[in-house]
This record gives C-alpha cells, sequence and structure tokens, in this order.
C-alpha cells in the first residue's frame, strides 16, 4: 500500500492546533478556480515537458517512461510545476505508510501530531488508516484536512483514529461551488453536519474571493447552517484571504480582499454564535 506524496513539511503551525508535522499528497478530485497549490492536482503521467526545462538536470526518464526526480540536484527552482501540463510535479515519491512515518517520527520530541493534506488525501483513506494507527501508538495527534468530497461516514475506521477533520466548505450555495470547484457540495454540507455530530469537526475553512462569488452570502448562510452544532463541540471558522501567490496565472487577476471585509464577515460568524474565529 504507498500514496504519492508531494512533500512533507517537518514543523508547522497553520495545520492544525500546536506543532505538527503536514504531508500533503497528491491527487484532488476537484477544480477550484483559486487552488494555491494547483501542483498537487494531477498525478504525473511521464510526458517529460519538464524534463527538458529543468535548468539544472535533476529530472530524466526512466527506460520504463516514467520520470526520475534527483533531490540532491535540485534547486527548487519550480521551472517543473510551472511547465507541467498537467497540474502535477515529478517532485513526489510513492511511500507506505511506514515510509512516511519514518519521516515523522524524526521530530517526535517537538511536535504534537501530524495532518495529512493534499490534494484530497481521503481519495488514499487505507494510506490515512495505517498510517494514523502508527501515529497513535507513539502518543500523536492525528488531523485530517479535506476538501469534504469524500463521505467520511463510509470510514467510521478511519474516523476512529482521527483526532479531528479541517474541512473545506468552499461556498454554501450549491451553484457558486459548482462554478468555483466544478463539483457538487452536498456531500460536502454532509460531511459537515456528520462531523459536528461526532465531534470530530476541529475546523472549517472558507477562501474568500469576493470577484468570485457572493462570500457575505455564503458566511451568512453557513453560518446559520452550522450554528445548532456549536452545543455538541465548538468548532474553529477560518476565514482565508484569497492571494494570488502560487495559483495558475489564469485565476491570478482576482482581488485581494482587505482586513475590514475580513472582520465584517467574522462579525456576521459572531451574531449566529461562533466565538473561535480565525482571519489569515
Amino acid at each position: 500500500m504507498k500514496a504519492v506524496v508531494n512533500r512533507i513539511i517537518p514543523f508547522s503551525s497553520v495545520d492544525g492546533p500546536g506543532n505538527r508535522t503536514a504531508i500533503f499528497l497528491q491527487g484532488c478530485n476537484i477544480n477550484c478556480k483559486y487552488c494555491h497549490n494547483p501542483e498537487t492536482r494531477g498525478l504525473c503521467i511521464g510526458c517529460g515537458s519538464c524534463v527538458e526545462q529543468c535548468p539544472v538536470g535533476a529530472l530524466s526518464r526512466t527506460a520504463e517512461g516514467r520520470i526520475r526526480y534527483d533531490a540532491s540536484k535540485c534547486v527548487q527552482c519550480d521551472t517543473c510545476i510551472h511547465v507541467c501540463p498537467h497540474d502535477s510535479s515529478p517532485r513526489t515519491w510513492e511511500m507506505s505508510p511506514e515510509e512516511a512515518y519514518e519521516k515523522v517520527k524524526r521530530q517526535i520530541p517537538f511536535i504534537r501530531g501530524i495532518t495529512v493534506s493534499g490534494g484530497e488525501c481521503m481519495l488514499q483513506p487505507d494510506f490515512l488508516l495505517e498510517l494514523f494507527r502508527l501515529a497513535g501508538k507513539d502518543g500523536l495527534t492525528t488531523m485530517i484536512d479535506s476538501n469534504g468530497t469524500i463521505p467520511f461516514w463510509e470510514f467510521p475506521e478511519l474516523l476512529s483514529v482521527t483526532d479531528g477533520v479541517m474541512l473545506d466548505i468552499k461556498a454554501f450555495g450549491a451553484k457558486e461551488h459548482q462554478r468555483i470547484t466544478e463539483a457538487s457540495n452536498d456531500t460536502v454540507l454532509k460531511n459537515a453536519v456528520y462531523l459536528a455530530e461526532q465531534s470530530k469537526l476541529y475546523e472549517v475553512r472558507c477562501v474568500i474571493v469576493p470577484d468570485l462569488y457572493d462570500a457575505e452570502q455564503s458566511i451568512r448562510d453557513m453560518g446559520k447552517f452550522l450554528a445548532p452544532y456549536l452545543k455538541i463541540r465548538e468548532f474553529r471558522i477560518k476565514i482565508i484571504a484569497y492571494r494570488p501567490m502560487g495559483v495558475r496565472e489564469a485565476y491570478s487577476h482576482y482581488r485581494i480582499p482587505g482586513r475590514e471585509y475580513l472582520d465584517s464577515l467574522a462579525d456576521i460568524l459572531r451574531e449566529y454564535g461562533f466565538r473561535d474565529i480565525v482571519m489569515i
């Protein structure tokens, strides 16, 4: 059992509670227009476009037609991901849960837990299950960062070893969510309710792109929808300002929302009883 790992960040303070090791898996099932790490969306198909463009020769093709990545030569210029026509990256590794956890174990004295993100990590639930079992044995907490399109209720065993889920709600309105992501949000909203009822909903994340959808109405509708579940267990709402760094060129023109606008959205949530609100 192996997953394609895009990168492992040894220490992160923005991917869940405390200091954590964050693991990003490759591959996603939706197409967010404002995606801030689009190079994690697709799996490498070995087309070779990046090999010719790499300025330091860190990439080559194997006899089987796969891309070989030499990390010792790489200067992290990101040319390969900029020229990739498939929203992918050759700088990935196939890892078993045990291999990935070996990378985590180095930080154990200094971290509170691990968070797995993507891409969409719930596309590889068996990998998550085994990785979280290993982490649990060493007393580490386990978090999932998900776009919410995979039904969590179908994976009770995984949820039993998961301490919390950070769930994206790209937009509350069905038509707006479809326009932003090319996918329905029916399962996303059902997941929000299910996770809240199971006391597994740690954080709801909303990226604010005023030019792309009615963020104020979305926040208002979402707040009203989720407020009843605060009585089960309080969870955080994270309001994230769109920024053009890292997004695809075609979607880099959107306006960055100002702090005053973000504050007004937080005020709407406070009207519904939310207290744990983070703006970044």
